[in-house]
């Protein structure tokens, strides 16, 4: 359980750099890898909690890490947006 707690989190942050050297995001390279592991850590405590899962633990911190990489820049431009009406 703890070993494949900690590869996701591995998993997520390499997600993270990849996403951010390949111009997916633009946050910088640690403001992405937070936003990843925050992801990750999520979908693992959704796992353990409610039996919620993708497959695999390197599956669902990929799937958590590019979720979270989608969602908080997306939301962020949304309120700015709306702040600006």
């Amino acid at each position: 359980m703890f070993f494949s707690f900690f590869g996701s989190l591995v998993i997520g942050g390499i997600v993270a750099y990849l996403a951010e050297k390949w111009d997916l995001t633009h946050h910088g390279v640690i403001q992405a890898i937070i936003i990843a592991l925050g992801g990750v850590i999520l979908l693992f405590m959704a796992k353990v909690m409610f039996g919620l899962s993708f497959g695999r633990p390197g599956v669902d911190a990929i799937i958590g890490a590019a979720g979270a990489l989608i969602l908080i820049p997306s939301e962020a431009v949304v309120r700015k947006r709306r702040n600006r009406r």
